[in-house]
Parts: C-alpha cells; sequence; structure tokens
C-alpha cells in the first residue's frame, strides 16, 4: 500500500454535501483505504473572483492503485459528480480532485504531476494537510509542511468543522 493525499474541492451544487460524498466514495475506491481526512475549509476562489468559495479538504489514501490508475478513479469520481473538464482554468465546479502525493514518487507526464505543482503556496491545500500528517512532514523537493505554512500563514483559510 502507498501512501497518497488528495485534494478536494467544491464551489458548486452544494458544496460541503459534494465534498462529504466525494470522502464517502473514496474511502470505497478498490485496493485503498482511506485512512484520514481533514476539516473542511472555506477559501476563496482561484482565478476569477466573481464564483463562490470553495470549500476543501484533504485526505490520507492508502491505495495499492498505481498514480494513473488513482487519478483515472478520481476523475471518475469528478464526472459522477457533474464535472466538465472544459471551460476556464481554476473556474467554478462540483468537484476538484487532485492528487497531491503519491509516496516518494515524482512524476511529471502529459496526465499527471507529482508532488502537485502549486500545492506548496496553496493555503487551502497545505492547512488541512497539515492536520492529517506527523508534524515533521516534508513535501518531495519542497521542504518541510511547517515551513512552507510559515510562509502563507496570512492567507490561512476559514476552518469550518470536522468533514
Amino acid at each position: 500500500m502507498i501512501d497518497s493525499y488528495i485534494a478536494l474541492g467544491s464551489n458548486l451544487d452544494d458544496p460541503l454535501a459534494q465534498v462529504r460524498q466525494a470522502m464517502y466514495e473514496l474511502a470505497q475506491l478498490r485496493a485503498s483505504r482511506l485512512r484520514a481526512a481533514s476539516s473542511l475549509y472555506r477559501s476563496a476562489p482561484m482565478g476569477s473572483a466573481d464564483q463562490p468559495d470553495y470549500i476543501n479538504a484533504v485526505v490520507a489514501l492508502e491505495t495499492e492503485l498505481s498514480p494513473h490508475a488513482l487519478l483515472d478513479a478520481l476523475q471518475a469520481i469528478e464526472q459522477a459528480h457533474g464535472r466538465v473538464r472544459e471551460g476556464e482554468r481554476w473556474g467554478p465546479r462540483p468537484l476538484d480532485l487532485d492528487v497531491l502525493l503519491y509516496g516518494e514518487e515524482t512524476i511529471n507526464d502529459q496526465r499527471l504531476t507529482i508532488p502537485h505543482p502549486g500545492m506548496t503556496e496553496r493555503a487551502f491545500v497545505l492547512f488541512p494537510l497539515q492536520e492529517i500528517v506527523a508534524p515533521d512532514f516534508t513535501i518531495l523537493g519542497h521542504g518541510s509542511l511547517q515551513a512552507l505554512l510559515s510562509r502563507i500563514a496570512a492567507d490561512r483559510p476559514e476552518r469550518l468543522h470536522d468533514a
């Protein structure tokens, strides 16, 4: 089993319910086990400010799926929630699932980049991640999570409640 971390986000069609349902569906993935889930957070959207705030979370998932099989499974869940992969980047969406980390692997191909690009600058990813990892957690090639958090502390998203 490989430890992977998945970011969840939604700002359409009852975002709280979308994220909670996606967590349930991640817990049901074949050859996988949901190990931990962060609290839910509210954050301002990236890109156009003319869209609703996002609800975000991060989960730890132990999986036997390959990185690309995991990505396929996440995209199938997104599609079942009504996600359409056309339109503006960082636009509104019912569900967004991203592989943040997959064990100690680095991947950079047409379909998948791990560690997820930009994750180390996104408070709505790092604060939830902090809840479900060890205090000395490091992100391959980027350093300690605590050091990354100290650089973006002013952007802390609003913690809502446990998932």
